[in-house]
């Protein structure tokens, strides 16, 4: 019996991103893209692809909405969900299939993931292997309801595929303020469901800083480590800033 195989990729503007995302995932049974809220040429570009069902949706801070709404509309025997940033290697596209067909009784797949900041794969600072969890067979994991840094809950047994997934979070440098402010926004209200103590959401962009550029070694990628770790103290910092406003809270 041949095992179909479903990809399925949410996106907001990214008409810069979406072509590579789709050229990597072009040998699956069928894509499914929802487009959410763009206003550019995202939702042309995945049109325009053979395999493409495309759906339209609002944009949403919480992001596991649509991508399970993406999952539930796949009708292959395993979903691989990709990120528009992202794109899977020729070594993983290779591997998946191998592991899929080899009956191990295993219902998830997690893979390395590399990252692409500032013109550099980076090593360290927390930016490899950043494993993923994005193969399942279909019914056996669902996104759990986490407003970000989405997650899925896995039912059975997972494994694990050596090859790696492609992630470049920022087509340039002018593309930082717009997911800075997505990022920091949805940051923002998961420390106010959170009901965290405020002196521990304010201290988090100076540890994060810490954890990522020294005790993690972001030192060692270079200038493209240190301008990693600051844009991530940013995003976290820019959150706080949110969070007060929608507060009131500081640390008087």
């Amino acid at each position: 019996m041949t095992i179909r195989i479903s990809i399925a990729i949410i996106a907001h503007d990214e008409e810069a991103t979406a072509a590579r995302a789709l050229d990597s995932a072009a040998w699956a049974d069928e894509v499914i893209f929802v487009d959410c809220g763009s206003t550019d040429k995202t939702a042309i570009i995945a049109a325009a692809r053979p395999k493409v069902r495309l759906f339209s949706r609002e944009n949403s801070l919480a992001v596991h909405v649509n991508k399970q709404f993406a999952a539930d509309r796949a009708s292959g025997d395993w979903i691989f969900i990709l990120d528009a940033d992202e794109e899977i290697t020729e070594e993983l596209r290779r591997e998946i299939p191998t592991a899929i067909a080899s009956g191990q009784g295993i219902n998830a797949y997690e893979m390395p993931r590399r990252n692409f900041y500032f013109g550099h794969w980076l090593r360290h600072g927390g930016k490899y292997p950043d494993t993923q969890l994005r193969l399942f067979k279909k019914g056996k994991a669902r996104f759990l309801p986490l407003p970000v840094h989405e997650k899925l809950e896995v039912d059975g047994v997972t494994g694990r595929l050596s090859a790696p997934l492609n992630h470049y979070p920022y087509r340039s440098v002018q593309d930082i303020p717009r997911k800075l402010g997505f990022y920091a926004e949805a940051l923002s209200e998961s420390y106010i469901k959170s009901g965290k103590d405020p002196l521990f959401i304010f201290s988090r962009p100076f540890s994060r800083f810490i954890s990522a550029y020294l005790l993690k070694l972001g030192f060692l990628d270079g200038a493209a480590g240190f301008k990693t770790a600051l844009t991530d103290f940013f995003v976290i910092f820019v959150s706080i800033l949110r969070f007060r406003e929608k507060t009131g809270r500081d640390l008087r």
